[in-house]
């Protein structure tokens, strides 16, 4: 395992610019509750719609603070959160490509972060349309309001009646292409791939592949590098 880090740390030292992609398997393991637990048998389509949170505005606050709200504001970032803002401190890591939407990456210090499937960051009333840019809304013991009108926010990209949605899917989807195709060095951490085909074939010729996971998946075939551990531990090796 020690070679393995070595060998890590060599790419990371002779990368001009690394990109790492997270995924979901970083927050679970700190706290974070799977989304089908928090919903129970309610289907999600339903309860992530304009509609429904209209009607019922706390109850989908509920459903937010026990799914995501509590692992970011209560719980806080895990190791390997801090240790990537602490990466791009250095100047050793460029930038965050995630599919999480809780947060976590900038409340543990990381500047340039495109969360590719919206963000508690990015809010829009569903009464009047306007759009919020803070995640601190949702950390104040209940739902958020809009400023403007005093209707409801939700997150952006669970507003699927809006052109607003799909428009900002486009764009943060975008953004995580070009942080790729930039990269020669794509580091994957705690994702089986979500949607990585929509970036990872921008990946230019010769950008190095390393994989972060304790369990096999689609990674295992094209990285050049896989490591199976615990990610904290991995990193803690570099930052060493």
């Amino acid at each position: 395992m020690k070679s393995e880090y070595s060998q890590l740390k060599e790419y990371m030292d002779q990368s001009k610019k690394t990109v790492a992609v997270t995924g979901a398997g970083i927050s679970y393991l700190y706290g974070m509750r799977r989304l089908k637990q928090s919903v129970g048998m309610m289907n999600a389509r339903r309860v992530f719609s304009a509609s429904y949170v209209r009607k019922n505005p706390e109850k989908f606050y509920e459903i937010m603070k026990d799914a995501f709200l509590d692992a970011t504001f209560v719980k806080g970032p895990s190791a390997v959160h801090k240790q990537l803002a602490e990466l791009e401190r250095q100047g050793k890591l460029y930038g965050i490509v995630t599919q999480n939407m809780d947060c976590l990456h900038t409340v543990a210090g990381s500047k340039n972060v495109v969360e590719f499937q919206g963000s508690f960051a990015d809010n829009t009333c569903i009464t009047c349309g306007s759009r919020f840019f803070d995640y601190h809304v949702w950390n104040q013991g209940h739902m958020p309001c809009c400023e403007k009108c005093g209707g409801p926010l939700m997150p952006t990209s669970f507003c699927s009646e809006s052109r607003v949605n799909n428009s900002a899917s486009q764009e943060s989807m975008q953004k995580a292409i070009n942080m790729i195709a930039d990269a020669d060095l794509v580091i994957v951490i705690g994702t089986t791939g979500f949607r990585s085909e929509e970036y990872l074939s921008r990946m230019k010729t010769g950008t190095k592949l390393v994989q972060i996971n304790l369990s096999e998946t689609q990674f295992n075939r094209i990285a050049d590098l896989n490591i199976r551990a615990d990610a904290a531990e991995a990193l803690d090796a570099v930052l060493e």
